[in-house]
């Protein structure tokens, strides 16, 4: 529990940072770390969504075809890339491999107590490392959800109309028919959500890693297993708010 409430403590402070003193802002390290993770994201994070949304459309397409809703295959399997798919690709990414090196640097810089010689000095280290690193995380996260999410649909398409012999203007015009901004805009929202608790989780662990190199080790791994912990459990929920805050298209 002690732990859980400091890294809420964080995250507040964090945001309190951000909305008083935005003036202090370190642009510089932002600017360096956004393009660290945009660099080692875009690639995997490109690739990754070519099978997850080959995938998805396959699967759907082929339990519609069973009910006999084919014209409806369109709308299911890009409102599951969009809504579903697409953040949880980017959230795994960015904690996995971004927030694992944020981690790294952090709790390398903590064993070598430069952390303490940057507070001795007055310089706060949340203000001067930390918050740089989550903005660039949701920053990343943000524009990344957009990419995963075109390349994921349309992998689905092709596989949809040209390995299960699906229709074109049935497949856009299902998904016209049914979707509608929100939807969109959840998939946004979790991005940038999730973009902030991978960055978030990666600092708390780095500036309270163990002993020695092997506790800055142990601090990594804690950091990605914790972040897709937390990511799943505030996934679901988002998702449960949103079913029942933005009622169905024509509903």
């Amino acid at each position: 529990m002690r732990t859980v409430g400091q890294v809420f403590q964080l995250a507040a402070t964090v945001l309190g940072l951000l909305v008083r003193r935005p003036h202090r802002f370190e642009f510089r390290e932002f600017v360096e770390q956004f393009w660290f993770i945009a660099g080692v994201t875009i690639l995997p994070a490109s690739l990754v969504s070519i099978p997850f949304g080959a995938v998805t459309s396959l699967q759907v397409g082929s339990l519609i075809q069973q009910m006999g809703a084919e014209s409806f295959t369109g709308a299911a399997s890009v409102l599951v890339i969009i809504q579903q798919a697409s953040p949880m690709v980017v959230a795994l990414l960015v904690s996995g491999v971004a927030g694992s090196a944020m981690c790294a640097d952090m709790g390398s810089r903590t064993i070598r107590e430069e952390i303490d010689a940057m507070m001795v000095l007055g310089v706060s280290p949340i203000e001067r490392l930390v918050v740089p690193r989550v903005v660039a995380c949701m920053g990343v996260a943000f524009m990344l959800n957009g990419l995963v999410s075109v390349v994921g649909v349309s992998a689905g398409y092709f596989f949809n109309v040209f390995m299960q012999d699906g229709t074109p203007g049935a497949y856009l015009a299902s998904f016209s028919g049914l979707a509608q901004l929100p939807d969109l805009y959840i998939g946004q929202v979790k991005a940038l959500v999730f973009g902030f608790i991978a960055g978030i989780v990666a600092s708390y662990l780095g500036l309270n890693p163990g002993k020695g190199p092997k506790g800055v080790g142990d601090a990594v791994n804690q950091s990605v297993v914790f972040a897709f912990l937390v990511l799943f459990v505030v996934n679901m929920i988002l998702t449960a708010i949103y079913l029942q805050a933005v009622p169905p298209k024509g509903g």
